[in-house]
């Protein structure tokens, strides 16, 4: 009696490893900062990030002189001139928060040049990643360069079409 509840104590033993899920944690901010062209595509990122703010800050320049200059002559100017002035320094202004959000805003040149020079990068990483996964059959990767993030999850996995399923819908 007792070799058989060790047999079945063994096997379902082995049955609770063999289902384990494996999983492994990686530093892509580490991985990045050891690829040299990574560090390559960020420096020239930092050139025009700092060509684009030089760019901003030269027409900024601009208006806080436009405005100072119109400060100092808003007393002997007649009404019309005043107006004209006033919306000559409103319409550089709008002009300039458009080349902000033309440089910087979202899906601005910013976030096209980091697309175009870091994108492939971080996808050759994920491809390696990947590769890992399926080589030594790990179910999850997380990535605890910022909190912990899920970068690969074995397919087999995710279970939303059965939470769907058992909520009644297809």
């Amino acid at each position: 009696m007792r070799k058989i509840i060790s047999i079945i104590l063994l096997l379902t033993l082995s049955y609770s490893v063999s289902n384990a899920q494996r999983y492994a944690i990686i530093d892509s901010k580490y991985i990045l900062s050891k690829i040299p062209d990574y560090k390559d595509a960020q420096k020239k990122l930092d050139q025009f990030s700092e060509m684009w703010q030089q760019e901003i800050d030269q027409k900024q320049s601009v208006i806080d002189k436009m405005r100072k200059d119109f400060e100092a002559e808003q007393v002997m100017l007649p009404d019309n001139l005043k107006q004209k002035r006033e919306d000559e320094i409103f319409n550089k202004e709008k002009d300039l928060r458009d080349l902000q959000r033309k440089r910087f805003g979202f899906e601005g040149d910013l976030f096209k040049k980091r697309g175009e020079l870091i994108k492939p990068i971080q996808d050759k990483v994920y491809n390696a990643i990947q590769k890992l996964a399926v080589e030594k059959q790990y179910d999850f990767i997380l990535d605890k360069s910022e909190g912990i993030t899920v970068i690969f999850a074995d397919p087999k996995l995710d279970k939303s079409e059965e939470i769907l399923k058992s909520m009644g819908i297809k």
